[in-house]
């Protein structure tokens, strides 16, 4: 990390600083700005002097205060105790955040998604000697009473297994194993692995879209069909129904696992699909539906500049479900309030 005295702040304007000194800082690359260190991304960069996005509430900020680089792209620990977990719109855990700070997210609290001290059963699937390359699975969890999780070979990887741990007991960043990649050296496998939210997963192929998405909404399936691995949007005006109708597709519809993302929306809309959730039992196995769900939520007493980028950290979450075969249905409400936090940055930047 970059000394305190080479990079500062040179303006403020709002959620925007301009941050000069030192050499240039990478586009999209992840600063911790000011005495407090506030969360915040490089959008733009020239030469000595850099534009920061920041995340959190940026009021005291001033000229002069230190700069902390990472050089490190804005990215989320993605692994085991994701499922069943509400997050703000950066990743970080609201449930622990509470417990340090209360009810208000206080300044400064920079905490990774995942519980990094908790253990969890591990049963390995390859062995010394065998050959895996990107995308493949090597590692199963249970990690909650529906979702299997497995853990896969990042999508960089390739060669030949060694150092493989029995079966046990591990926490989401112990190596399990190596992957021994020749002239390149060997690389660790853990149950997690971090992913920039701003980066897609890749994929071999796009599969066309040859089955419905069963929503249990019988207008919606009959008249508006909506297929597995298609999109829908529910346009209409204040108060017409569109939050409750995606209530509902998150309740009923037969996908494998839902992210919801709360963008911009009122934090009661969010508190009620918390408290129903916990409640309503999944109809194919009788457990409650945050089981199989996971909450992003960014509303509308939060950050604007975060709500920007709450869109990339759920769609990031959600294929990496995807990416392990699950059917994973991504909720965004509202895609308008997104469109609105753009607009603000646009005109600080």
């Amino acid at each position: 990390m970059a000394n305190k005295t080479e990079y500062y702040i040179h303006g403020v304007n709002g959620p925007v600083v301009k941050v000069r000194g030192g050499r240039t800082l990478p586009r999209m690359s992840l600063v911790y700005v000011g005495n407090q260190r506030l969360f915040g991304e490089v959008v733009s960069s020239a030469g000595e002097e850099s534009i920061v996005q920041i995340y959190e509430d940026s009021g005291g900020l001033s000229a002069g205060e230190p700069v902390y680089p990472t050089m490190e792209p804005m990215s989320i620990r993605l692994g085991p105790g994701l499922v069943g977990g509400i997050f703000d719109g950066i990743g970080r855990p609201l449930a622990q955040i509470e417990a340090m700070a209360g009810d208000f997210i206080a300044k400064g609290i920079n905490i990774g998604a995942l519980d990094e001290n908790r253990k969890w059963p591990v049963k390995m699937l390859v062995r010394n000697g065998d050959e895996v390359k990107g995308g493949q699975v090597f590692a199963l969890t249970s990690e909650s009473g529906m979702i299997e999780h497995r853990s896969m070979v990042p999508p960089a990887l390739s060669g030949v297994i060694t150092d493989v741990v029995p079966d046990g007991e591990y926490t989401v960043t112990e190596p399990l194993a190596y992957v021994d990649m020749g002239r390149a050296g060997k690389q660790p496998l853990a149950l997690s692995q971090l992913w920039p939210v701003r980066t897609p997963r890749p994929f071999a192929e796009r599969l066309p879209v040859d089955r419905p998405l069963v929503t249990g909404q019988r207008v919606i399936d009959t008249l508006f069909p909506v297929g597995k691995g298609g999109c829908a949007a529910i346009p209409g005006p204040f108060g017409a129904g569109k939050t409750v109708v995606q209530h509902q597709l998150a309740k009923w519809s037969d996908a494998d696992m839902i992210v919801y993302l709360g963008c911009g929306e009122r934090g009661n809309e969010m508190t009620q699909v918390l408290d129903e959730f916990r409640e309503l039992k999944d109809p194919r196995s009788g457990l409650p539906l945050m089981e199989r769900t996971i909450l992003i939520a960014n509303t509308s007493n939060m950050p604007v500049a975060a709500r920007e980028a709450s869109i990339y950290t759920g769609m990031t979450i959600a294929e990496y479900y995807r990416d392990m075969g699950y059917h994973v249905a991504l909720m965004a409400d509202s895609t308008s309030r997104w469109a609105e936090a753009l607009r603000e940055m646009s005109g600080r930047l």
